[in-house]
């Protein structure tokens, strides 16, 4: 909606009925898009959009778009650019598995300037002929991908689309993700894996990256460090391995979940000594 503002277009969001994050459609809102609201969930609007770009002057920005994934997996290059090298294990929240898709195309083609060993160099490789910071084809290894999802929305663990995902991490409420087969096929390729987590530690894993780290995400965000904590407990993770955690999303595009569980807010006299002593007090 931002972008489509700046260019001067219009844009129109679609958006399940009560099933979004109030901070993020207050941003869609005042960036002046249409918002529609169905009576049906993600899934049922992902079919929907597809159907209307397909009969209509519409271009769709949703994360099967493959310019998305292109712009997406430059992550990837600027992980490398910060570590030096590719980290041991990059995990991610998954929802409709863009994400985890483009990472690991920018990582393979850091690694040989290939999004795989049966295509020839990219575009952008054959322009700069791997002469480019993000050094194409010459970093030695690639991550162990790990995708996470929310327990009630882990078509990736049961092994199937899921009719009615639940969550309170809106951003991965999806139960037919859209890219599917990239993400087998990543997890297959880089030897990673998938696992589920419920709300409860989800939201556990939230509010410690913002009490411990000063790091304020949303629910959906936080799935890539619960799936973490739960993988080195379980010992899947070396000790000194290098872990790369990506949080897609802030925490005030879903401040009602935050406040849900926050602590309380105390009211006092506007004196020193009520704020002294409610302070003494607890």
């Amino acid at each position: 909606a931002a972008y489509a503002a700046r260019a001067g277009m219009r844009a129109f969001v679609v958006i399940p009925e009560g099933k979004i994050a109030l901070g993020k459609l207050s941003q869609a809102m005042m960036h002046g898009a249409m918002v529609l609201q169905i009576r049906g969930n993600f899934d049922a609007g992902m079919q929907i959009v597809q159907e209307v770009a397909a009969n209509a002057p519409i271009t769709l920005v949703n994360s099967v778009n493959p310019y998305r994934l292109q712009g997406q997996k430059t992550a990837a290059f600027e992980i490398i650019e910060a570590l030096g090298e590719a980290p041991d294990y990059h995990a991610l929240p998954v929802g409709n598995a863009g994400n985890i898709t483009a990472h690991w195309m920018g990582y393979c083609e850091a690694t040989d300037g290939r999004t795989d060993k049966s295509q020839s160099l990219t575009a952008c490789c054959k322009f700069c002929n791997g002469t480019c910071s993000y050094g194409h084809g010459k970093v030695g290894k690639r991550p162990k991908m790990l995708g996470f999802q929310a327990a009630g929305s882990a078509p990736f663990i049961v092994g199937h689309y899921v009719k009615d995902p639940e969550t309170i991490a809106t951003a991965i409420r999806i139960g037919h993700p859209m890219s599917w087969d990239q993400a087998h096929r990543v997890q297959a390729e880089s030897g990673g894996w998938f696992g589920g987590h419920s709300d409860a530690e989800i939201l556990e894993a939230q509010r410690w990256l913002a009490q411990y780290e000063g790091v304020f995400c949303e629910p959906a965000s936080a799935a890539s460090v619960a799936g973490v904590v739960a993988a080195a407990r379980a010992g899947k993770m070396e000790a000194g391995a290098t872990v790369v955690c990506t949080l897609t999303g802030h925490g005030l595009k879903d401040p009602d979940t935050a406040i849900a569980q926050g602590g309380e807010v105390f009211t006092v006299d506007a004196s020193l000594e009520a704020v002294q002593r409610a302070i003494l007090d607890r």
